[in-house]
């Protein structure tokens, strides 16, 4: 629900959501129409169609529980590397550093690394870097963190890094 929509704007739908489907099995056993109802105001409806498959997906392959594993992850619905870094990192501690956005933009400022980041060179070289940073011994803050620094200081416009380090003189 986070992807591409604030915390503030998602919270009452997650709580009504997670209200109906408790947990993987019931939202599996959902009719499409009722989860695309509780998601409805969300948008982007592809990623509600793909939780729904994911769910159904994880309960035929897994038992309902979440794969341990980064190549069974991936084959998930709606799983692709970023999201596969943040569960495992967050849920499960595993070192596993996330790039998005707002992390490119906090390792392209770190590095000095310039121009178009989503190109495919320069995105290979920030995970890169990204991984080099990570702090292996607490993964999932240390992506919270990076996530959070680009979403609130490390801005596209009138970034306020220099908020982060104290400047002498």
């Amino acid at each position: 629900m986070l992807q591409q929509t604030r915390v503030a704007a998602v919270v009452p739908y997650y709580e009504k959501f997670l209200a109906r489907f408790p947990d993987l099995v019931s939202l599996a056993a959902a009719q499409p129409e009722e989860v695309l109802q509780l998601w409805s105001g969300l948008g982007y409806y592809s990623r509600a169609r793909n939780l729904h498959k994911a769910a159904q997906q994880m309960v035929a392959r897994y038992g309902g529980q979440f794969p341990r594993l980064r190549e069974q992850l991936l084959t998930i619905a709606g799983i692709g590397e970023y999201t596969a870094s943040a569960i495992l990192s967050i849920a499960f501690g595993d070192p596993h550093a996330v790039l998005d956005g707002n992390v490119a933009r906090v390792v392209s400022r770190l590095e000095a690394i310039r121009g178009d980041l989503r190109q495919p060179s320069r995105w290979r070289r920030l995970q890169r870097s990204a991984d080099r940073f990570l702090a292996h011994e607490s993964a999932g803050n240390w992506n919270q963190a990076m996530m959070e620094l680009g979403a609130t200081l490390c801005l596209p416009r009138s970034p306020q890094c220099h908020r982060l380090i104290p400047i002498a003189g």
